[in-house]
């Protein structure tokens, strides 16, 4: 998979020296245009992880600026307003996640929210606690970050 991406890379890079224009959006479509390229010349091959993974990649991303963009916003508009709206609240998140690396993405993706940050992780390595600042439902709370930021990002990881 790192082979593909590389190449990927490189074509990309050919892409922005045929061209002669090295702008952001130029190598992002030399970026897409190699994908394609890589993708058409694999289609009678074995390996179509990297195929399957870039797009869960773009998709987690644009999710998780989504996420980001929407917590920013209720904190934002709690401190412009004279009324406080939060409920703070602490979190014991039963993970399904269980590598180090599968462990350290999911905690710092949930603390890059504003909102929220990571306490504590449990001897056993299966329990994240969390501090939320705007509890109001503490199993949709759960619920949302299982079936949201831990699936897709497991989805994406395995």
């Amino acid at each position: 998979m790192a082979k593909q991406f590389l190449m990927n890379l490189l074509l990309s890079f050919i892409w922005v020296a045929l061209t002669g224009e090295m702008y952001y959006t130029n190598l992002l479509f030399g970026f897409i245009l190699g994908f394609f390229i890589l993708w058409i010349m694999n289609l009678k091959g074995d390996d179509k992880r990297y195929f399957t993974h870039i797009p869960k990649a773009v998709l987690f991303a644009f999710y998780f600026l989504y996420k980001l963009l929407m917590a920013n916003i209720q904190v934002a508009y709690d401190v412009v307003t004279p009324k406080y709206f939060f409920k703070p609240g602490i979190v014991r998140f039963p993970m399904e996640a269980a590598t180090d690396t599968e462990i350290n993405l999911l905690s710092t993706v949930i603390s890059l929210t504003p909102g929220t940050l990571i306490l504590d992780i449990s001897d056993d390595r299966k329990v994240l606690f969390i501090h939320v600042m705007y509890l109001k439902d503490r199993e949709h709370f759960i619920s949302e970050i299982r079936n949201g930021l831990e699936k897709k990002l497991l989805e994406l990881l395995r």
